[in-house]
This record gives C-alpha cells, sequence and structure tokens, in this order.
C-alpha cells in the first residue's frame, strides 16, 4: 500500500504504461513509402490516451501535443511499438510522452523513430476539469493524513 501521494503517482504511473504494435501497410503510407506523418499522430493520441486513461480511470480529454520529434522514418512493411509512459501529473493535467520504435519484419532489432509529447486534462460529468488522480485514492491520501 502506498503510504504518499508521490508513491501513489509512481504507482500510477507505472500501471499506465502502454504498449501497442501496429504494421505499416501500404494505405499508410505516402509517396515515399513511409508512414504518414498524420497517422503517426494519430496513433500516438490513441496509445498517450490510453495511458493517461489508465492512470486517472476518469474521462480525459487532449490538450495539446508538445514537441514531436521525427528521427528516422517509418517504412511501409515495417512494423512500429509505441510506448507510452506518464512523465508529469498536475492538479487536473497529465503530460504523456510516446516513444514509436520502428523494426523490420525479416530482421531483428528496432530503432526509435519517433518522440512526442500529449498533454491530457482530466474532466468530470460536466465536462469541467478535475482532479487527474483517481477520487478513490485522494480519499485514501486523506484518511492517513
Amino acid at each position: 500500500m502506498a503510504n504518499s501521494l508521490e508513491e501513489i503517482i509512481e504507482n500510477r504511473k507505472q500501471l499506465s504504461q502502454t504498449r501497442v504494435t501496429k504494421a505499416v501497410f501500404p494505405d499508410r503510407t505516402n509517396h515515399h513509402d513511409t508512414l504518414f506523418g498524420g497517422t503517426a499522430l494519430q496513433w500516438m493520441d490513441e496509445v498517450s490516451f490510453i495511458a493517461a486513461t489508465r492512470f486517472s480511470r476518469q474521462n480525459i480529454v487532449t490538450v495539446s501535443s508538445d514537441k514531436i520529434d521525427f528521427k528516422h522514418p517509418v517504412p511501409g512493411g515495417s512494423v512500429v511499438e509505441l510506448i507510452a509512459n506518464v512523465v508529469e501529473v498536475g492538479r487536473t493535467s497529465i503530460k504523456v510522452r510516446v516513444d514509436m520504435y520502428v523494426e523490420s519484419l525479416y530482421k531483428d532489432g528496432c530503432e526509435k523513430a519517433i518522440t512526442g509529447y500529449f498533454s491530457f486534462v482530466a474532466i468530470d460529468e460536466n465536462r469541467k476539469p478535475t482532479s487527474a488522480l483517481p477520487k478513490e485514492f485522494l480519499d485514501l491520501q486523506n484518511i492517513k493524513r
């Protein structure tokens, strides 16, 4: 059982890590036979949304994407793994880092292709910002004081 707010946050971060693997089929590539940048961003937003929701277990919405670095092309016919980790938690906000790795179907090894950050806000039933931490964990923290 976590004893402090920091331990609760670290535990939620670990529980929320999300990994998704996708194949890069021809309908997802451009005239250079590489993954469309917009498709990469969509996949990254989806996996970061899952991680943020796992962290919070509440309704959340994307509020921004920051610093998307395209470091390596993602060729058609390859496989990508997207790994999302919660890296910052504010009162109502959650920031998620997504790393996309590319690997050939026919060779071992992978290379980091894209990194990006996505920010989310937890919302209540009236679509107003609410605490990013699940209510039951905040209640538990108040009981321990």
